[in-house]
């Protein structure tokens, strides 16, 4: 850019960014506050660099990845998802905006508008339906549990199926309980997710209390209720944000053995990692 610079002080703050003594000022301004290769440009209006230089030089956008929150069998020919419209404000108090979640939100669903796509094989394999299942879906991590919840309702149709007990947690009942009346309305009526079955539906807002409530407090309030399901042979799915979640709800799941077991926390700890190995343990988590 500096070498495109038409202006005289652009082209030297861009010299200066570049050299190992504005390596710490280049962090701040163009990392610490996420700039895109636009605002970069429009900053340093007088930067004239040829097409052919830019295409070469900007990174493609990163292909976006999420976990299809639908059942195939209950809706054949779509595909759900669960996505977080991002937004944040950087060290300088500039509003930003998720460029590919913004996006899709501002799409008119009346309208036709096609998008490519790539369907992978996830991280969490289709759980048969005489299977138990303990599920810990905080936020979007609810997200491949819905499709889970929904085969499983159509499956109980026709057949007996094995009980689900779901563990969901977001920071406030008002504002973020995602699929609120799909989860209750299966957690009741002799549903899926009912305790009449076996199963158990049982949130966590962590904000809305001056104690802070996570999913793992209500993992072991329901101490019992998930060592009985692990006892008869029950899987365990994790899903969802990959910074402290999935190895505090893994503590709980030890601390639940334990107890309940009656055996040590080292003991417990193994115990649950031979879940893993006999592919009774799944983990997908995202940043």
């Amino acid at each position: 850019m500096s070498f495109f610079a038409t202006a005289e002080h652009e082209r030297e703050r861009l010299q200066y960014f570049a050299s190992p003594e504005g390596r710490d000022d280049l962090y701040q301004y163009n990392q610490k506050e996420r700039r895109t290769v636009l605002e970069v440009l429009e900053d340093f209006s007088s930067v004239q660099m040829p097409f052919e230089w830019l295409v070469q030089l900007v990174p493609p956008l990163k292909r976006r990845a999420f976990s299809i929150s639908s059942s195939h069998l209950a809706h054949p020919n779509q595909v759900h998802l669960t996505v977080d419209v991002v937004s944040w404000t950087t060290p300088y108090k500039r509003k930003k905006k998720g460029l590919c979640s913004s996006w899709l939100a501002a799409l008119d669903p009346q309208d036709v508008t096609y998008i490519p796509c790539w369907i992978h094989k996830g991280g969490l394999p289709t759980p048969p339906p005489s299977l138990p299942l303990v599920l810990v879906g905080p936020g979007t991590g609810c997200a491949p549990f819905r499709g889970f919840v929904e085969e499983r309702a159509l499956q109980s149709e026709t057949n007996s199926v094995a009980p689900i007990i779901f563990f969901f947690g977001c920071r406030n009942e008002d504002i973020d309980f995602l699929y609120r009346d799909f989860w209750l309305s299966h957690s009741q009526n002799n549903g899926v997710l009912s305790e009449a079955k076996g199963g158990g539906f049982y949130v966590a807002f962590s904000r809305d209390q001056p104690q802070k409530v996570y999913v793992q407090h209500k993992m072991r309030e329901q101490s019992q209720r998930i060592w009985n399901l692990l006892a008869q042979g029950a899987a365990i799915y994790i899903a969802g944000s990959s910074t402290k979640m999935p190895a505090d709800v893994t503590s709980a799941f030890e601390d639940i053995v334990s107890k309940e077991n009656e055996v040590s926390r080292e003991d417990a700890a193994r115990w649950i990692r031979s879940l893993e190995k006999y592919g009774r343990f799944h983990v997908e988590a995202w940043s």
